[in-house]
């Protein structure tokens, strides 16, 4: 835990405004969420006394904070290879490979992404989530942003609510695909399976667009962006089309190519995760404001898989 106090007084020039507007204003370290959660909580306290996050300022109030932001201090950082495709002042990009876990949890508080980020940048300690701003599935492989400092967690974090952080994915789903296409249903929590997602009428909105690679007898590449960025969005929405991911344990069924060779059904055996890769990632610098972009190039599992489709490339009669 980090403990923060911090007292100012609202100037004139903010009368009229919202109180939460005016403190993300004040504090450009701090979300806006955070910080309606701190007046929330009686943790910001205006003139002395409890407000509400849409009260009206008029200038001259006196605003003290005395509350603790949850670090990732308790965990330990681990030697762990990491893969950095960029690093600056501001931001960190990471290549995260299949079966990496990004942060600690039940039953993983080592091992993860989150202890090698500690051991690499001991600094991300002082941050929420060592900096991480979004998460990859343990079995999904690719790009992932950390963020250097507060005010670039803050920013970040405002961003992706904003969807201004772009994600491309590289999909090989099952069956041979037609045409692309969107696909826009509700994600929640499975109704029986419950360490499952599923399509159901009152999850979360979500979306995914996608669109054809490259194809093969009964496997099809995708670019996929997407709208949201549910828990296990690109797997779900897939398998709600019948196209579940390649290798899918969750989600989908060990299927083989009727006339594939003994060597492309060995390697689709030994498939122990997911076919998705996290290929691009797009952003507003936090420092600049100019938008950059990162590739991560195709794991060689995927890669390997992807050649031997190609060398085959059968096609029922």
């Amino acid at each position: 835990m980090s403990d923060i106090s911090i007292h100012l007084i609202i100037p004139k020039i903010h009368q009229g405004q919202r109180l939460d507007a005016v403190m993300s204003h004040l504090l450009p370290k701090h979300s806006r969420t955070r910080i309606q959660n701190w007046i929330k909580s009686g943790d910001l306290l205006c003139n002395g006394g409890k407000c509400n996050s849409r009260d009206q300022v008029q200038g001259g109030e006196h605003i003290d904070i005395n509350t603790q932001i949850l670090t990732t201090s308790a965990y330990i950082g681990e030697k762990l290879p990491l893969e950095t495709i960029y690093n600056d002042a501001d931001i960190i990009i990471i290549n995260k490979p299949a079966g990496l876990v990004t942060h600690p949890g039940a039953g993983n508080r080592s091992g993860t992404l989150v202890n090698a980020l500690l051991y690499h940048f001991p600094e991300l300690g002082k941050l929420p989530r060592a900096g991480v701003i979004h998460r990859l599935d343990k079995d999904t492989s690719g790009i992932l942003v950390v963020a250097h400092t507060l005010t670039a967690h803050t920013y970040l974090v405002n961003e992706l609510q904003q969807r201004h952080i772009k994600r491309e994915y590289l999909a090989l789903v099952q069956g041979y695909l037609t045409a692309g296409g969107t696909i826009d249903a509700n994600i929640g929590r499975h109704p029986k399976a419950r360490t499952k997602m599923a399509v159901v009428p009152r999850g979360k909105t979500a979306r995914t667009h996608y669109r054809i690679i490259e194809r093969f007898a009964e496997q099809t590449l995708l670019r996929v962006t997407l709208e949201s960025g549910r828990t296990h969005q690109i797997r779900v929405h897939m398998a709600h089309i019948h196209h579940p991911l390649v290798g899918d344990p969750t989600y989908g069924k060990r299927r083989f190519p009727k006339k594939s060779s003994e060597n492309l059904k060995q390697q689709l055996r030994q498939s122990k995760r997911q076919a998705l890769h996290a290929y691009k990632l797009g952003l507003n610098h936090p420092q600049t404001g100019k938008y950059v972009e990162f590739i991560a190039p195709l794991p060689q599992d995927m890669e390997t898989l992807l050649q031997t489709l190609r060398k085959e490339n059968i096609f029922p009669t």
